[in-house]
């Protein structure tokens, strides 16, 4: 979102955006509503892309406007729907996907605040923006287009894929130990991940505040802090409760998915600086997949136990990740081990996770290469459908896995007790 004055310069980008592509006449009526960004932001949501600059100052190169159906800014969406106005991107800052980032960003807002689908209008002149939508998963409908005067605008909507469902999600990635509450699933495992060590609300208790007090309780003993996911099988009115509790929103994830037809792998072995990498599959984790997991990502949100890069973090993980069906990928160089990713299986979806790429081997495609390569492994044995968690924050990865294939099915949030 938009804040200061990034939103001035929001909205003149969106006028000069315009005018570069002879979208609009400098004299039209309508630049000005282009630089009016500040009313964007008070009646619609206004999103924008920053770089950063040699000064450390971020630059606005990319805006883009989200009007839910009802809004001063929503031309042509119906009950449920979002619309996307105004996609623009500094003419000197084109080429780099910023576009692409926008667009990804708002289908995920657009899913976050429960849309059933998403609409733009487009015109015939805009080849690449059409490229991109059809990329992304839209679908022209013909029967909507619009115009007036002279101009004809096409139709494109979106409409957010099936979300596993936390039950799905919850069975790839099981506690060490699991503690029911009136049917709310405490989980319990030493601190090792918030997916591990959170409440899974499901249904709603005859006395909900009574079972949060036993869930505090419960991870008072542990000494651990008291976190719980609120996401759509939550009773309602949870989360302002648990506001009302002083539960702080630490973390937003989204949920994307894809189906597994179609993977095209990577042609020959993907490459570090010091020469080709061999990725290995085992059906159960090494100490040295775990080493690499534990000492990064693991520990990223772990407490307790789980915080110390020790035997007994060690034995955490591989309680963790043992509790379901998974395979383990290693990718290895002549350097030693520079890359790992777990692929978890339940009913016909496989749960993508744990991927970590060495410093040393970033940014030479072996993130993609491990995910694209664990795809294909899972598809061989029988998954239909793929699912990875990413916090919304995350635009690096939101971005490698919007051009996997990726599309953002749900967002759910983990609220801890401070």
């Amino acid at each position: 979102m938009a804040v200061g004055g990034q939103v001035a310069d929001a909205g003149a980008l969106t006028a000069e955006a315009y005018l570069a592509d002879r979208l609009v006449d400098a004299t039209d009526s309508y630049a000005d509503e282009l630089r009016d960004a500040e009313r964007r932001a008070r009646e619609a949501t206004l999103l924008v892309a920053l770089l950063p600059t040699d000064d450390g100052e971020p630059v606005v190169v990319g805006t883009v406007t989200l009007a839910p159906y009802g809004t001063s800014y929503a031309e042509i969406a119906e009950p449920g729907e979002l619309e996307i106005r105004m996609l623009a991107v500094a003419p000197e800052a084109r080429r780099r996907g910023i576009a692409e980032l926008l667009v990804s960003a708002a289908l995920r807002e657009a899913v976050a605040g429960g849309a059933r689908r998403v609409v733009l209008s487009t015109l015939d002149s805009m080849e690449a923006a059409q490229r991109l939508y059809k990329r992304l998963g839209f679908v022209a409908v013909p029967e909507r287009d619009w115009g007036h005067v002279e101009v004809h605008l096409r139709v494109h909507t979106w409409t957010p894929p099936d979300a596993p469902g936390a039950l799905v999600e919850s069975a790839t990635w099981l506690p060490a130990r699991v503690v029911d509450v009136d049917g709310w699933r405490v989980g319990l495992s030493g601190g090792l991940t918030r997916r591990a060590n959170s409440v899974l609300p499901l249904g709603a208790p005859v006395d909900v505040t009574a079972a949060l007090d036993r869930v505090e309780e419960l991870y008072a003993r542990e000494g651990q802090p008291s976190i719980v996911r609120v996401c759509r099988a939550s009773p309602r009115g949870l989360d302002d409760l648990l506001a009302l509790r002083d539960y702080e929103v630490a973390s937003r994830t989204d949920v994307l998915v894809r189906e597994l037809d179609g993977i095209e792998l990577p042609h020959g072995a993907p490459r570090t600086g010091a020469g080709p990498v061999r990725i290995a599959v085992a059906d159960r984790p090494d100490d040295a997949w775990l080493t690499e997991w534990s000492g990064s990502k693991a520990r990223l949100h772990a407490t307790g136990a789980a915080a110390q890069a020790d035997e007994t973090s060690l034995r955490l993980a591989r309680t963790v990740l043992g509790g379901a069906p998974a395979i383990y990928l290693t990718a290895t160089d002549p350097t030693g081990l520079v890359g790992v990713i777990r692929a978890a299986f339940a009913e016909d979806w496989v749960a993508l996770s744990c991927l970590v790429v060495a410093a040393r081997a970033r940014r030479r495609g072996l993130g993609r290469a491990l995910t694209l390569r664990a795809l294909d492994e899972a598809a061989q044995r029988g998954a239909r459908r793929a699912f990875l968690q990413v916090e919304a924050e995350n635009t690096g990865a939101g971005s490698l896995y919007s051009g996997l294939g990726f599309q953002p099915a749900e967002r759910y949030v983990y609220r801890e007790r401070r």
